[in-house]
């Protein structure tokens, strides 16, 4: 039983621990709880048997026996380590605390990294931080060879403003790519004001109209993805697609993607001008990601590999 019921991020940057818990445990049914929205994504996560669908910090609906080993991979603890402590397994592996051994807890540890050692010393097994990778979803994208623009992010702080995103969407729909304005359901209205002001018509916006695997779908197709520090990133992480991240509140050395090279281009390029002293969950712009401008999103794009 493996617990990471958590958001997009959180779980995706999970994903190298979990398959190092399997290279621990081949023989085993491995089990990931997570949140009942992100089902259909974690079964793309090729060395899961089976999700539970799970609420944060909440008792799970377990009937089974109780597990050879359980894992926590949600927290520091002691809450979340509790949870999976009830499941009374035969070895638990969580990170030290109170009533519960195990490797120590570094806050200022990329969140990647921080999973794989929790593995990798409690298990004794190697753990590849660039293990990232998702199966392609089994749903045809509803459009292929997109360059996405997702403006939305969970928390203000993050979003960097629209008439931005929407100068980068025009200057690239100048250059001849097909964008498209993603987002969730309650990202409809954003992402039609930045279509809006990027002057591109209603086919652009897919916020609202894909699902989780969709949007997946359409992110695994894509020719460039621009975004915040948000789920979304680490989708074009997860499938190694172009992309250009907006960092603001937190800095990229605790959540930004990996360092990747393709035909003498970053796959990734990051960009950043804090502290890391911002709040991730400010109601307000965060300062230093208003200080990315639209100059240097569009000098990030002419870097990448894929044009």
């Amino acid at each position: 039983m493996v617990l990471r019921p958590l958001g997009l991020g959180d779980l995706l940057t999970g994903v190298p621990a979990i398959r190092a818990i399997r290279s621990a445990v081949p023989d085993h049914r491995l089990v990931l709880a997570t949140t009942a929205a992100l089902e259909p994504l974690a079964q793309l996560i090729d060395v899961v048997d089976e999700v539970l669908p799970a609420r944060e910090l909440e008792p799970l609906d377990w009937t089974g026996p109780s597990p050879e080993l359980a894992v926590d991979l949600h927290g520091k603890g002691p809450a979340s380590h509790a949870i999976v402590a009830e499941l009374e397994p035969a070895r638990l592996l969580t990170f030290d605390s109170p009533g519960y051994p195990g490797p120590a807890w570094y806050a200022d540890e990329h969140e990647v990294h921080r999973w794989c050692r929790l593995v990798s010393e409690g298990l004794g097994v190697a753990a590849d931080p660039d293990a990232l990778d998702l199966a392609v979803p089994p749903v045809p994208p509803p459009v292929a060879g997109a360059t996405v623009v997702h403006p939305g992010a969970a928390y203000p702080g993050r979003r960097w403003p629209p008439d931005r995103f929407a100068a980068v969407a025009r200057h690239l729909a100048g250059l001849g790519h097909d964008v498209r304005i993603t987002g969730g359901p309650t990202e409809v209205e954003l992402a039609a004001t930045v279509a809006g002001l990027a002057g591109l018509g209603e086919e652009a916006v897919l916020a609202g109209r894909t699902s989780s695997l969709e949007l997946a779908a359409v992110v695994a197709a894509a020719r460039v993805v621009v975004c915040g520090d948000t789920g979304v990133a680490h989708l074009a992480t997860a499938y190694r697609r172009p992309s250009v991240v907006l960092f603001g509140p937190v800095s990229p050395a605790l959540w930004g993607p990996p360092v990747r090279h393709e035909n003498d281009g970053p796959l990734h390029v990051v960009l950043w001008h804090g502290d890391g002293a911002g709040d991730p969950w400010g109601t307000e712009l965060d300062p230093a990601l208003a200080k990315v401008t639209v100059d240097e999103v569009l000098r990030a794009l002419d870097a990448l590999p894929t044009r």
